[in-house]
C-alpha cells in the first residue's frame, strides 16, 4: 500500500486520470480493457516479476499476470505504449546491475519493457519517491525489435505528461499547459537548491538567467545532455551564452561585463563537486528549465508569458522580496494595472529609466504584441521598448529578461538616467509612455525627482505612470520638486494602493499618472482613487496571491472609475489641487457609511486601546 503515495503523485504530476484521457487510456495494475489483447497476452506470458532476472534473460518469468503500476496507450500512435513502475522509497530505485525487477523500480520497468517491445515501441518510466524535490525518475525508450533500450536522459528525475514522453522519443518540441502553481513550486525548489550550494542571493538569478540564455541556442539544447562531467558542461554553457549575447545586438562594450557575471558559476566549489546525475547539479538545473518551464511556451493553448512569470517568481525568492538584488520587485498585477493606466497599445514607445529586471518593459511588450501582427510585433520588439539601469547586475538581468523574450534588440542602456549623455541618446526616440518604480529612500535623489526626470524623457502630452511611497503625495514634503512638477506637468490621477501590496516589505505606496510638458491647471480636478483592496490574500510560501480570482473585476472597476471620472463614496474623489495640497484620496473622498458595521467600530476601539497601551497612554481620559 505504501507505493500508493508514489502512484498518486505520478498521476498528479502527469495531469492524467485513470481510464480515458485526451491522448488515450491509462490502465492500472495490468487491468487492460478489451481491444488491447496483445498487451494482456504479454502480461500473462511474462507473469509477476522474478526476484532475479538479467536484462538479456528472456526465459526467466514469474507466476500469474504482470501488473505494472500503469500502462498508457496513445490514440495518435497505436504502435507505442507507456508503462510506469513505482517504488515509494528512492533506496529502491535501481540496483547496481539492474537485474532485480521485484525490488527495484528501474529493474522492474525494464523487465516489463523487454517483453512488451516484441510488439510495441515501449516508453518505460521508473519512479521512486513522493515529492518533487526527492523524486528519482529514469526513462527508457525500447523500440520494437531492438536488442537494447535507449535511455532518455533529459527526462531524468522529471515526470512528464504522456504525450511529452512521445514527443521526447520522437525528437519533437515538448508542450505543457501553463501552471502558475508548477512555476511557483519549481522556483522555490530551485531557490533552495542554490542556497544549499552557497550561491549568493545576488548571483542566484544570474545563474538561472545564464541557463535560460544558453537554452536559446539550439546546438546547446541538442548536445548538453551528452556531456558527462562538470568542466566541459559549464564551458559549453558559457560558450552558448556568449554566442547568444554576441548575436543579440547588445553593445560590444557591455558584452564582457555580462559574460563575467555568468562565469561566476565556474568557481563554485560545491556545484563543481556535485555529480551531474544528482539533484541540484548543473545538469539538473538545465534539465528542469528545459523540460518543465520552456515547454509551457510551446503549448497550443499558450496564453501566459510562462518564462517571464517563472523568472519573476524565482527572483522574488532571492532575499524573499528582491532585496538581495537591491530592488523591490513590482507585483505583476500592479505592472499590468499601470500599463492600462498608461493606455499601452501597439503604437506606444515605452521607457523605464530605472528598469531593474525589466518587468515593466516585459508587461508592456506583452500587451502591445497582443493587438499586433507579425511585422508589427517584430518592430515593437526592435524599436518600441527602452530601459536605463545603473547597476551592472540588474542591467544583466534586464538584458536577460529581454533576450529570453526574443525581443530582437535589447534597447537597454547601462548608465545613469540623470546623465546628459543618456538623455541625449534617447531624445530622438519619440517616447510616449514612461513606467517607473523608482529606488526608494536614496540619499541624493528623491522618488519625485525620478518621476520628473522620466517626464523629461517623454514627448509633449506623453504619459508617465509611477508607483511611489505615499510620503510623496503629502503636501509637507518635497515642496521644491512638487512645485517644479506642477509648473511643467499635469497630475492626472493618484491611486492609494493596498498597504501590503509589496509584501513582505512594509512600504505604503500610491500610483501617480502624469501628463508630460503640460503645466498643471489647479482649476481643473484631479482624479483620486481609494484602491486599498485588490482582492489578493496572503498564503504560506506563496506571498500575496489572487486566491479567489477577484482581481480582474476589481481592476475593471478601478479603471472604469478613472476613465469616467466617477465619484463614488468610499472609492474615489475629484479635487482641484495645488503643489502644496495633499495628493491622496483619503483627504477628499466621502465615507460610505453603509459599509460600516458594529464589528468595524469594535475593532477600531480595540486597535486604539492597544495603541494607548503600547505607547504608555492608557491612563488618558
Amino acid at each position: 500500500m505504501s507505493e500508493r503515495y508514489t502512484e498518486e503523485f505520478v498521476l498528479k504530476e502527469m495531469g492524467v486520470q485513470l481510464g480515458e484521457n485526451e491522448f488515450g487510456y491509462i490502465f492500472p495494475q495490468g487491468d487492460i480493457k478489451s481491444g488491447f489483447d496483445t498487451i494482456t497476452t504479454k502480461l500473462r506470458a511474462m507473469g509477476g516479476k522474478p526476484v532475479i532476472c538479467n536484462i538479456e534473460d528472456y526465459d526467466t518469468v514469474g507466476n500469474g499476470k504482470a501488473k505494472p503500476e500503469y500502462i498508457a496507450t496513445f490514440s495518435e500512435d497505436k504502435s507505442t505504449i507507456l508503462l510506469i513502475e513505482c517504488k515509494r522509497s528512492t533506496k529502491e530505485h535501481i540496483s547496481p546491475t539492474m537485474n532485480m525487477p521485484q525490488k527495484y523500480a528501474v529493474d522492474g520497468a525494464l523487465f516489463y519493457a523487454k517483453h512488451l517491445k516484441e510488439d510495441y515501441n515501449v516508453l518505460a518510466v521508473a519512479v521512486s519517491g513522493t515529492t518533487k524535490d526527492n523524486v528519482k525518475v529514469n526513462t527508457f525508450y525500447w523500440k520494437k525489435g531492438f536488442e537494447t533500450p535507449q535511455e532518455l536522459k533529459k527526462a531524468k528525475d522529471t515526470i512528464l505528461e504522456p504525450l511529452n514522453y512521445l514527443n521526447l522519443a520522437n525528437g519533437k518540441k515538448l508542450e505543457r499547459k501553463f501552471s502558475l502553481q508548477e512555476i511557483r513550486e519549481m522556483s522555490l525548489i530551485m531557490h533552495e537548491k542554490l542556497r544549499q550550494i552557497k550561491i549568493s542571493e545576488k548571483d542566484k538569478p544570474i545563474f538561472i538567467a545564464g541557463i535560460l540564455i544558453g537554452l536559446q541556442n539550439a546546438d546547446f539544447r541538442n548536445t548538453w545532455n551528452d556531456i558527462k562531467t562538470f568542466k566541459p558542461l559549464v564551458d559549453t554553457l558559457i560558450g552558448s551564452i556568449e554566442q547568444v549575447l554576441d548575436n543579440s545586438n547588445i553593445r560590444r562594450e557591455k558584452i564582457d561585463s555580462i559574460k563575467t557575471s555568468f562565469r561566476k558559476v565556474k568557481t563554485n566549489e560545491k556545484l563543481k563537486a556535485l555529480p551531474l546525475g544528482e539533484s541540484g547539479s548543473l545538469a539538473w538545473f538545465i534539465e528542469q528549465l528545459e523540460m518543465r518551464i520552456l515547454p509551457m511556451m510551446n503549448h497550443y493553448e499558450y496564453t501566459e508569458d510562462a518564462l517571464s512569470i517563472f523568472y519573476h517568481e524565482f527572483i522574488k525568492y532571492s532575499g524573499g522580496d528582491g532585496k538581495g538584488l537591491g530592488i523591490v520587485l513590482t507585483p505583476k498585477h500592479l505592472t499590468e494595472f499601470m500599463c492600462d493606466l498608461g493606455e499601452v497599445n501597439k503604437n506606444s514607445k515605452v521607457i523605464d529609466i530605472c528598469c531593474g529586471s525589466a518587468s515593466f518593459l516585459i508587461t508592456a511588450m506583452a500587451k502591445m504584441c497582443k493587438e499586433a501582427n507579425a511585422t508589427e510585433i517584430e518592430n515593437i520588439k526592435k524599436t518600441s521598448l527602452y530601459g536605463v539601469e545603473l547597476d551592472i547586475d540588474l542591467y544583466t538581468l534586464a538584458i536577460t529578461n529581454m533576450i529570453i523574450r526574443k525581443d530582437g534588440k535589447s534597447n537597454i542602456i547601462h548608465g545613469d538616467c540623470f546623465s546628459a549623455a543618456t538623455k541625449k541618446e534617447l531624445e530622438s526616440k519619440q517616447l510616449s509612455l514612461g513606467l517607473i518604480n523608482p529606488p526608494y529612500a536614496q540619499e541624493d535623489k528623491s522618488e519625485l525627482e525620478f518621476v520628473e526626470q522620466l517626464l523629461n524623457y517623454l514627448v509633449p502630452r506623453g504619459l508617465a505612470v509611477a508607483v511611489v511611497p505615499m510620503s510623496c503625495a503629502i503636501g509637507t514634503k518635497f515642496k521644491e520638486i512638487r512645485q517644479k512638477l506642477f509648473k511643467n506637468h499635469t497630475l492626472k490621477a493618484v491611486f492609494s494602493m493596498p498597504d501590503d501590496i509589496f509584501y513582505p516589505t512594509g512600504v505604503n505606496v500610491c500610483v501617480m499618472v502624469w501628463e508630460a510638458h503640460k503645466p498643471h491647471d489647479s482649476t481643473k480636478p484631479t482624479f483620486f482613487g481609494y484602491c486599498k483592496d485588490d482582492g489578493f490574500v496572503k498564503r504560506k510560501k506563496m506571498g500575496r496571491i489572487d486566491y479567489f480570482n477577484r482581481w480582474d473585476d476589481i481592476k475593471k472597476e478601478w479603471l472604469d472609475l478613472y476613465e469616467g471620472k466617477k465619484v463614488v463614496d468610499g472609492k474615489s474623489a475629484l479635487q482641484c489641487v495645488t503643489a502644496d495640497d495633499e495628493w491622496l484620496c483619503e483627504a477628499y473622498m466621502k465615507t460610505d457609511y453603509s459599509k460600516i458595521t458594529q464589528n468595524n467600530f469594535e475593532q477600531t476601539v480595540r486597535d486604539y486601546l492597544a495603541y494607548l497601551v503600547k505607547n504608555g497612554g492608557n491612563n488618558e481620559s
